[in-house]
């Protein structure tokens, strides 16, 4: 998913998106929407979450 498009969802949930890293606003989305912020923190294959909107982009 490219920068844009995770910002607007960032945005939907009132989080600040300045100077924010790709993965820092994952993890802070997955954090407001009740998930574990575990976005590309090095275990995809342990995580368990095949339906994660952001499964294809982590690793």
């Amino acid at each position: 998913m490219k920068l844009d498009e995770i910002k607007e969802i960032a945005k939907v949930h009132s989080i600040k998106t300045a100077k924010a890293k790709k993965s820092e606003l994952v993890r802070a989305i997955q954090n407001a929407e009740g998930n574990e912020p575990c976005f590309d923190n090095g275990k995809a294959a342990q995580c368990g979450q095949e339906s994660c909107l952001w499964r294809k982009d982590c690793a």
